[in-house]
């Protein structure tokens, strides 16, 4: 599966969390130790904020070990809040359009995760998206999919309520006709201020989320990447909140009102302790 890092506080040039450390992304995307994949190179990508209230991107088709430019612009390049993602494809194509991360509008987001059975489920997933925010549709992964999904569900209302939404109707997808399809939701969204990250599976255990707090300084990660103490787990099924200018705090995905989600999530976990 894929590897990211998100990031947010004090401005900083991205060399210092994506190419200069022990066991930086750089080095996850040769040789990651949490992931069903050990090789992340089908692509990789950057996206970050600065003067504008729209993210800018970066995206390469190119595994990240072998972009000479990646070095370069990450010693160049500072912000006070981006995201960094090295790409395992799980069935679509290697094109710039489907490589982390995505943007729409003032949002930023990056998965690490699929929907199962994608191909047939594809048309499904895609009749969420609004047609409003459809020709922001430029690839043809179910990240991208599920990203405008949640876009269209309320995100400027209610990012993580958005987000629980959208994840009810994939549950919903995934366990039709008693199929149990695998799902798996590690992902990180951004709007420029605030910074959530999402652990959740059905049918499936969920990848591994991990972030480190200091101060005004929020870092989350798929896994660590130096081998200080210091890092904390988030649980599968929760959701880290770290809004601008506030502490960070880790919050049930699953909140009181949404019976029939958690009524789907532990019927996936049953599943999952069968298998």
């Amino acid at each position: 599966m894929c590897r990211w890092i998100a990031y947010r506080g004090e401005t900083t040039a991205f060399e210092h969390y994506v190419t200069e450390p022990e066991h930086s992304l750089v080095t996850q995307s040769i040789r990651a130790l949490e992931s069903t994949a050990g090789t992340n190179g089908d692509g990789f990508g950057l996206g970050w904020y600065g003067d504008h209230p729209e993210p800018g991107l970066y995206r390469e088709t190119r595994p990240a070990w072998s972009d000479e430019n990646l070095r370069y612009l990450c010693r160049h390049l500072h912000s006070h809040l981006f995201f960094a993602h090295v790409r395992a494809a799980t069935g679509t194509a290697v094109t710039r359009q489907n490589c982390h991360p995505f943007a729409c509008g003032r949002w930023l987001f990056m998965h690490n995760g699929f929907v199962g059975s994608w191909n047939r489920l594809r048309r499904k997933v895609e009749a969420m998206i609004p047609d409003a925010l459809y020709p922001s549709r430029l690839g043809t992964t179910d990240s991208e999919a599920v990203f405008l999904a949640i876009v269209g569900a309320g995100i400027d209302q209610d990012p993580i309520g958005a987000t629980r939404k959208v994840l009810g109707s994939l549950c919903q997808l995934v366990n039709q006709d008693g199929l149990r399809e695998h799902l798996r939701f590690t992902s990180a969204l951004s709007n420029g201020h605030d910074l959530y990250a999402f652990r959740f599976a059905a049918n499936d255990r969920a990848n591994s989320l991990y972030y480190r707090e200091d101060g005004d300084q929020v870092i989350a990660v798929s896994e660590p990447y130096d081998r200080e103490p210091d890092w904390i787990e988030v649980p599968p099924d929760h959701v880290l909140v770290a809004r601008a200018s506030c502490a960070a705090e880790i919050v049930p995905l699953f909140a009181a009102g949404t019976a029939g989600l958690d009524a789907e999530r532990k019927r996936s976990q049953r599943v999952v302790g069968d298998l």
